[in-house]
């Protein structure tokens, strides 16, 4: 017997309907003609491309595979074309029946490729929306914390709603990026909602950065969202600055000033900055008037430096800045006499020297001029402090100062009377030593020499004194509490004493 049934005639319909039926993936070309190695080949290939393939994810099925498979196929096909022309089938009969039924079991694979791709693509969906889901979660969770302790989840989750939108669209994830855009803009921008307006500043801002990456059609309306937001924040926060004193209003108002000049929170800077100058001018005459001053002074600086970063808004600003440095510069003299009552004579003297200075025509300068000898009698005698000095002048006793000292000497008084004067040195005078004062019969202004003088009429009462010597930077001032009596004529006499390399 033959070891194998004798060729067949050539037939190529045979032959096509061999190498269809082996497209299908299923090797029934070679199973009819009884190539079960070659079927079963076929088989395995199949199922390592189903392994590989199922379940359907989002990456699909890798491009090697594909290309791999396919080429099988068509090797497939070829050779079992080659393999039909001269072998008979074994089922399911006649060739063109085989030939049909190859066509219609193409579909198998058909079909299962267009499954496979509504899978892949739900896949894919399900990836996005996954994706979706954990922006919203980051935001949720950035939501919980300050801005500037979140600001990089914000960019994080804001660079997902990108990337759905711009290379996702027509994806369910990018069509719910609208509504998440609103979500985030609200949660970005929820200290404004709490009235935590500095807080909210640096986020309102961060906002108004988005359009510039974020394509308009996702956002709509929240182009504009952060800016009366903003102009507000910037308003309020710059305006609680300036009620409490501190620095940071000034740049708070000239952003808004710059950003939003047109808007009403803008509208409503000047007036502010006016009010708290009037609040400060009524504070002069409160319990701390130098405080007040400073506030004015700070103020009159800190309106000055505003109208500079903001142009536009000078001339609204610049009769504040006037109006708060001419009142810091009248308030002076409540300074000083405040501190004064309070005993800080030092504060005092410098205080009303400081007044004196700036208010040329100021109506309390002749007293501050007393007021200052005053403090500074007083930081030698304190008791000279205890009541604060007046413009009055003249009385009936009389009182001559004498210099008996090399150096000019500034004579200051204070008491029912308040001035000073100064004496010129006396050209044949020297310092005493500290033997000579200690000597008995020891006299300066002695008489027989014309000393250089002055005098006084005052009234009567306590007058403190004390002579400032004008000589070495080491010398310090001598001093004398006088009470006055009527019927008397008194001399006061200023000398210089050297004692252990001091002059005194």
């Amino acid at each position: 017997m033959p070891t194998a049934p004798p060729p067949a005639p050539p037939d190529p319909l045979r032959a096509a309907a061999v190498a269809v039926l082996n497209l299908s993936g299923l090797g029934l070309g070679y199973a009819l003609t009884r190539r079960w190695v070659l079927a079963a080949a076929c088989w395995a290939a199949t199922a390592v491309l189903l392994f590989v393939a199922l379940p359907a994810d989002a990456d699909g099925v890798p491009g090697v595979a594909l290309a791999v498979y396919a080429v099988l196929l068509l090797l497939a096909a070829v050779h079992g074309a080659v393999v039909g022309l001269r072998t008979r089938l074994t089922l399911p009969g006649p060739a063109p029946l085989a030939l049909l039924l190859g066509v219609v079991l193409l579909a198998v694979p058909a079909g299962g490729a267009l499954w496979y791709d509504d899978a892949h693509e739900e896949a894919v969906q399900q990836a996005l929306l996954d994706r979706l889901q954990k922006a919203d979660d980051l935001v949720t969770a950035a939501g919980r914390h300050e801005f500037a302790t979140a600001h990089s989840d914000y960019g994080t989750a804001l660079d997902v709603y990108r990337d759905l939108a711009v290379h996702h669209p027509g994806s369910r994830a990018a069509d719910q990026v609208p509504d998440r855009m609103r979500t985030y803009y609200s949660t970005v921008g929820a200290a404004y909602g709490h009235q935590r307006y500095c807080e909210a500043i640096e986020a309102l801002k961060y906002l108004r950065t988005v359009p510039r990456s974020m394509p308009k059609a996702q956002l709509g309306s929240l182009t504009r969202w952060p800016d009366d937001r903003l102009a507000t924040s910037l308003y309020e926060c710059g305006r609680a600055g300036l009620t409490a004193g501190q620095d940071d209003w000034v740049p708070r108002f000239g952003d808004l000033l710059n950003t939003f000049p047109r808007s009403a929170p803008a509208a409503r800077v000047a007036p502010a900055v006016a009010a708290q100058v009037k609040a400060a001018e009524k504070a002069v005459h409160g319990h701390d008037p130098c405080a007040a001053v400073t506030q004015l002074q700070g103020l009159h600086s800190q309106i000055g430096d505003l109208s500079g970063t903001a142009p536009g808004s000078a001339d609204g600003l610049s009769g504040s800045a006037d109006r708060a440095g001419r009142s810091g510069a009248a308030g002076e003299y409540a300074c000083g006499v405040a501190q004064y009552k309070d005993g800080d004579f030092d504060a005092a003297r410098k205080t009303m020297d400081q007044y004196v200075s700036d208010n040329k025509h100021g109506g309390n300068r002749e007293r501050a001029k007393k007021i200052a000898i005053g403090a500074e009698v007083a930081q030698t005698l304190p008791a000279a402090g205890k009541k604060l000095p007046t413009t009055a002048s003249g009385g009936s006793i009389s009182v001559t100062v004498k210099n008996d000292s090399p150096d000019d000497v500034t004579v200051l008084y204070t008491g029912p009377v308040t001035g000073s004067f100064t004496l010129k040195g006396c050209g044949s005078c020297k310092a005493y030593s500290f033997a000579d004062t200690i000597r008995i019969g020891f006299k300066p202004c002695s008489s027989g020499k014309n000393y250089p003088q002055h005098t006084l009429t005052l009234p009567v009462g306590t007058t403190y004194f004390v002579h400032r010597p004008h000589g070495a930077n080491t010398a310090t001032p001598a001093s004398d509490t006088a009470k006055l009596r009527p019927g008397y004529i008194y001399t006061e006499c200023a000398y210089t004493r050297q004692s252990l390399g001091s002059t005194s």
